[in-house]
């Protein structure tokens, strides 16, 4: 099987004003829009895709409907600096400060409206005792 497209769709009471956080903080636009579905795909690089879909759609089964839980999504940056203090000016609620981790990462945590957690990231150098748990090829440079 070959896998062709992967994206993590954001099942909401809300289907606009989840896709207009998405399309105002994070720089996505709309491919597709309806009253019950929206196809976000990130301005600054095509392959990076979300879909916002209304959790009671007739096109979810029944014992799957609701709302999102339990959901962290991971975004890579270039700058997770820059965008913090966008994210600050902007009045978003920062639920984790901006910080280096000894695994290998500079990031921070807001949420989105339906509490689905945004981990803005950019890999670092780890340190050595986290680095030796590396495959070597995904060792952050």
């Amino acid at each position: 099987m070959k896998i062709t497209s992967y994206y993590p769709v954001i099942m909401t009471g809300d289907v606009k004003g989840t896709a207009e956080f998405y399309m105002r903080h994070l720089r996505f636009e709309a491919l597709f829009s309806s009253d019950w579905y929206v196809h976000l795909q990130s301005t600054l690089d095509e392959r990076v895709t979300l879909a916002v879909l209304d959790g009671n759609h007739h096109t979810i089964p029944e014992s799957g409907r609701g709302t999102v839980a339990g959901l962290l999504l991971n975004f890579e940056v270039e700058d997770p600096d820059a965008l913090y203090a966008e994210f600050q000016a902007a009045g978003l609620p920062i639920l984790r400060t901006l910080c280096d981790e000894d695994f290998g990462q500079r990031h921070f945590i807001i949420a989105d409206p339906n509490g689905v957690l945004i981990d803005v990231i950019k890999p670092i150098p780890p340190t050595a005792e986290f680095a030796a748990q590396y495959n070597a090829s995904a060792l952050p440079a």
